[in-house]
């Protein structure tokens, strides 16, 4: 009796890192195959068949979506990375959803906002002078020069 409940708490705690480990790398994989695809598009874009461009955006699509599910099954699995607490921001703050190009007031964007270690939550790494930060709920990537949104994810957190 003893040898199973040990066995059981062994396969607890060893299964769930190994799903989570296979899980990062079909990420990794459909990452790579989405470059692929775009690869094979630029390609038919020289070529100039109508059918085979088409064909290739559909591809192009396909390994977009298969991206996206895979990084929404992870995150669905690991709810207690993206739990975060209440978010206060600056004075004078009221949340209105932001899209690529709006301009944040320098007090938005500073350091207390920063997501310092983004690949805890998936995101891609950054160039310099950009910054993943949050924003209510939401996370947006920033080019801190300017303020200008670069990218923008709404209701990231739960």
């Amino acid at each position: 009796m003893r040898k199973m409940i040990i066995l059981g708490l062994l396969a607890a705690t060893v299964v769930p890192s190994m799903a989570s480990a296979q899980s990062a790398g079909e990420v990794r994989h459909d990452r790579h195959m989405l470059r692929e695809e775009q690869r094979q598009l630029n390609n038919a874009r020289r070529g100039g068949d109508p059918r085979e461009i088409r064909e290739q955006r559909r591809d192009v699509a396909d390994a977009r979506r298969e991206l996206r599910e895979d990084w929404r099954d992870y995150r669905q699995s690991h709810r207690d990375v993206y739990r975060r607490g209440a978010y206060a921001g600056p004075r004078g703050y009221a949340y209105r959803p932001v899209a690529p190009g709006y301009r944040f007031a320098p007090g938005y964007y500073q350091s207390r906002y920063w997501i310092n270690d983004p690949w805890t939550y998936r995101l891609r790494r950054v160039a310099g002078g950009q910054r993943w930060i949050r924003y209510g709920n939401d996370v947006v990537l920033v080019n801190t020069r300017n303020g200008r949104v670069i990218e923008a994810h709404r209701d990231f957190f739960w």
